[in-house]
């Protein structure tokens, strides 16, 4: 009995054994049909976890790493370049401008630290320079690859230009300055200017004409002298004294005239500080400025006149203004007129001031002296008669001109600010027209201010009673 349990052990121990030989066979067939698993590329070590260093040519900077450094990789060492002093301290130095980074690696290969390092001029002593002279600016100054930018804000557009300025002049060698100061508050200039011209005018004419006919036997002579006046091209006036004595007509022609021009204008302009703005009364007229031989047409260009004004102002501080000033008075004169077949093209009297000058706030300038004047004398007669004493002034006519031309500009600047509407007015505030008996029987053009039915009326309580407004006569 025994003998029958041993052998079915065995036979069970065999059975067992070639399964398990079995399922080793197919695991190894399992495995040999699984596909070879494909490798990770990781990037460890990128400008995307770097941390931007600004250093000065010369200049190094001293970090302290979290573990200890086993492998250091430098862009480029022309630049900037890494020394290691101990296991986590380590200096960059910066060699010349320009930009590169740096790596620093563990042992196991993971990067413990990466720097974009940007090598420009040093600015040290730049910055210092700028706080010194202007202490109450917020001026901030860089290095961009070969050149410098100035950020920041400052009180005054003079301020920026001054800090623009200085960095220009100390950076040097052709460095580039990017000036990209904000300006807090914007300064606005008004500028008044008065322009006075004043003309005098004497001119005065004598002549005499002389007409007759004398009879000698069968001869008769006839003599008619008329002396021109080419100083002023023109008689003064048609009137003229006559006289006759046996068959001699003499006309006597003496005028004398006294005249004065005055010309004023009273621009105001505002402009920002810092830029530039112009003002013109007066008009254009045409000129030709070529011609077109395809077209066969005169191109027409127009040329200003009257008075005009441009200034620049740039607040310099507290109540200062630095001004640049252009102002022209010009006016169309038949003198030095050109004629080009059947056009006739008018020359320009001008007068022009240009100065550029530092005032205070209110104060006025004056450009005075601007003085022309112009002479001219003319004596026309008949040849040899004109030359005889005494009667000599009978065959000939005299013509004197005298004109004197003075021109003054005064300007005044205002530093303004900006106000409500209800504070301003016009000048045709409280203008109303006249009723039409009022305008027929009284010859008025319009009512007095205030007056109108569509106008608001005076606030009660005012203190002036009169009459009040401009009014046209």
């Amino acid at each position: 009995m025994s003998k029958v349990t041993t052998n079915n052990t065995l036979i069970r121990a065999a059975v067992a054994a070639v399964i398990a030989g079995a399922s080793l066979a197919s695991i190894h067939m399992a495995r040999a049909a699984d596909p070879v698993p494909t490798q990770v590329i990781q990037v460890v070590a990128s400008e995307a976890t770097s941390r931007f260093v600004p250093l000065g040519i010369g200049k190094s900077v001293a970090i302290d790493l979290p573990a200890d450094i086993k492998d250091v990789l430098v862009a480029d060492p022309t630049i900037a370049n890494a020394v290691v002093r101990s296991s986590r301290r380590v200096y960059m130095i910066g060699v010349k401008i320009g930009q590169t980074n740096i790596f620093f690696f563990d042992a196991n290969g993971k990067q413990i630290a990466g720097f974009d390092i940007a090598v420009t001029r040093d600015l040290n002593g730049l910055r210092a320079a700028l706080k010194q002279s202007m202490p109450g600016a917020d001026i901030r100054i860089e290095g961009v690859n070969d050149g410098v930018m100035l950020s920041g804000s400052a009180n005054s557009a003079a301020e920026a230009q001054q800090a623009f300025d200085l960095a220009s002049r100390l950076v040097g060698d052709g460095t580039k300055v990017v000036n990209g100061i904000n300006v807090r508050g914007r300064d606005q200039v008004m500028l008044k200017v008065t322009v006075a011209e004043v003309q005098r005018d004497v001119i005065k004419q004598l002549g005499v004409d002389l007409s007759g006919s004398f009879n000698y036997g069968a001869a008769v002579v006839d003599f008619n002298t008329q002396n021109a006046f080419s100083a002023t091209g023109q008689a003064l006036s048609g009137g003229s004294f006559l006289g006759s004595m046996k068959g001699v007509t003499a006309r006597l022609r003496a005028m004398e005239r006294a005249g004065v021009i005055r010309t004023l204008a009273e621009p105001n302009l505002t402009a920002i500080s810092g830029e530039t703005a112009n003002f013109l009364v007066g008009g254009e007229f045409p000129y030709v400025a070529g011609y077109d031989s395809t077209t066969r047409q005169a191109q027409v260009a127009f040329k200003k006149f009257g008075v005009s004004l441009t200034f620049t102002p740039i607040v310099l501080s507290e109540g200062r203004i630095s001004l640049k000033v252009l102002t022209e008075v010009s006016e169309l004169s038949a003198e030095g007129a050109v004629s080009i077949a059947e056009l006739s093209i008018s020359a320009l009297k001008v007068r022009r001031a240009e100065t550029t000058l530092e005032i205070p706030s209110g104060g006025s300038l004056a450009m005075a002296g601007m003085i022309q004047e112009q002479t001219k004398q003319a004596i026309n007669g008949t040849p040899g008669l004109m030359q005889l004493p005494i009667l000599g002034t009978l065959f000939k006519s005299r013509e004197y001109v005298n004109k004197q031309t003075e021109l003054v500009v005064i300007v005044t600047p205002f530093m303004v600010q900006a106000v409500a509407a209800k504070q301003l007015s016009r000048p045709d505030d409280g203008y109303a027209d006249a009723s039409d008996p009022s305008g027929v029987l009284l010859g008025r053009l319009n009512r007095i201010y205030g007056s109108s039915p569509t106008k608001p009326e005076p606030q009660p309580g005012s203190n002036y009673q009169n009459k009040y407004g401009f009014i046209l006569d």
